[in-house]
C-alpha cells in the first residue's frame, strides 16, 4: 500500500488546511535536489498554486549587528495582535568550508516561533548569492497557500546579491544603526537605491538622538535617487525593537507602498516582471543540474577542473572545450 505521505493529495489538502507540519515538509521536498522529490514538489506547487491568495511580501536585510531578528520578531507580534498570519522564511549563512548552517533563528526568535500564528523557516544558503536560498520564491508560494497573508524573507546581510531578495518581495526593507555618517560611507550605494523605506533601529537610551540625527541624514542621502516608476517616494522612520517604539509606524510604512502599488496598478506589474525573471534565473539553474546528472558530463567536467587547477588549460579554454563536449564541434559557430 503507498504511503499516503509520497502523494501529492496528502500535501496539497495539508498545506491548504494551514498544517504547519505538512508545509515544514513540503519545503521541505522543495529545497531536496533528489529527482523523486523535485517531482513531488512539481505536482504539489501546481496543487496548490490556484488556491493561493496573494500577501504582502517583505524583504528585510541590514548590516550584521542591525538587530534584524528581534525587529522581526517585535514587527511579528505586533501584526499578529492586528489579526495577521506572519511566515518567516529566514535565511542562514552556510559554511564554505562544511555546507553546514546555524539555523539559530528560531532560538532568536523564540516568542514569535510558539505564537500559533507565526511559521518560522530558517533555511541554508548554500553558498547562494545575496543569502537567498535557489527556492525562496517557491516557499513564499507554499506559505500564501497555507493562509499566512504577511511573508517576511530575512537575509543573510547586506551583501553583493540583495537584487535577488529584491526580485521576490514587494516591499524592501534596508535596517541601519544609529549614526547615520559612518553608515552612509560603508553601505552601498546600489543598495540604498532599492530600498523602499530605511528603518533606524536600535533608537533608545542614549541612541535616540543619534537615530533622529541618522534620519535626517538618510533623508537627504534618498532626495538624490531617482523617484521609482510606481511613484513611491522611500521613507525614513526609526524604531527600537527592543523596547517595541515605532513598529506601528514601520508597518503604516509598508501599507502605505502596498496601497499605492495596489491601487495604480504596479504591484501586478511588478509581480508579472518578478516571475519573468524568475523563469530565466531557473532556466540556468535548471539547465545546468539537468545536464550534469549525466555521469558522462560531469566526468568531462570534472576532468577539465583538474587540468584548469594545475594549469594545463586556462578556464575560457576549458570552457570551449566543455561546450564542444557536450553541444558538438560547431556549438560556438552555431552563437554567431
Amino acid at each position: 500500500m503507498k504511503n499516503k505521505r509520497n502523494t501529492s493529495s496528502y500535501y496539497i489538502d495539508g498545506i491548504l488546511e494551514g498544517d504547519k507540519f505538512v508545509l515544514s515538509k513540503a519545503i521541505t521536498l522543495v529545497e531536496s535536489s533528489l529527482k523523486d522529490d523535485i517531482q513531488l514538489s512539481i505536482r504539489i506547487l501546481r496543487g496548490v498554486s490556484s488556491q493561493a491568495k496573494s500577501s504582502k511580501r517583505i524583504g528585510i536585510t541590514g548590516v550584521p549587528g542591525v538587530g534584524k531578528s528581534t525587529f522581526i520578531e517585535s514587527f511579528g507580534t505586533y501584526l499578529i495582535g492586528q489579526g495577521k498570519k506572519i511566515a518567516v522564511l529566514a535565511i542562514d549563512p552556510s559554511s564554505n568550508l562544511s555546507g553546514g548552517s546555524i539555523l539559530g533563528d528560531k532560538t532568536r526568535m523564540n516568542s514569535l516561533s510558539r505564537n500559533e500564528q507565526a511559521f518560522i523557516r530558517p533555511s541554508p544558503t548554500r553558498n547562494t548569492l545575496g543569502g537567498v536560498t535557489n527556492h525562496t520564491r517557491e516557499n513564499i508560494l507554499l506559505c500564501e497557500a497555507a493562509g499566512y497573508d504577511t511573508i517576511i524573507v530575512e537575509t543573510v546581510g547586506v551583501g553583493q546579491s540583495e537584487t535577488l531578495v529584491r526580485g521576490m518581495v514587494d516591499f524592501f526593507l534596508l535596517l541601519m544603526l544609529p549614526g547615520a555618517g559612518d553608515d552612509l560611507q560603508g553601505i552601498k550605494k546600489g543598495i540604498m537605491e532599492m530600498a523602499d523605506g530605511i528603518l533606524i533601529n536600535k533608537a533608545d537610551g542614549q541612541n535616540l538622538q543619534k537615530a533622529k540625527q541618522a534620519m535626517t541624514d538618510y533623508k537627504n542621502a534618498l532626495h538624490l535617487f531617482s523617484k521609482a516608476s510606481s511613484g513611491w517616494s522611500p521613507q525614513v522612520k526609526i524604531c527600537s525593537a527592543l523596547e517595541n517604539t515605532g513598529i506601528e509606524q514601520a508597518w503604516g510604512m509598508i501599507a502605505d507602498h502596498h496601497q499605492l502599488m495596489s491601487e495604480n496598478g504596479s504591484l501586478d506589474k511588478l509581480r508579472k516582471e518578478q516571475n519573468l525573471a524568475w523563469f530565466k534565473e531557473q532556466i540556468a539553474h535548471t539547465l545546468i543540474g539537468h545536464i550534469f546528472a549525466n555521469d558522462e558530463n560531469l566526468r568531462a567536467r570534472n576532468q577539465l577542473e583538474q587540468e584548469v587547477l594545475s594549469g594545463k588549460l586556462s578556464p575560457k579554454e576549458a570552457i570551449v572545450q566543455l561546450t564542444e563536449q557536450l553541444f558538438g564541434q560547431d556549438s560556438f559557430k552555431s552563437q554567431k
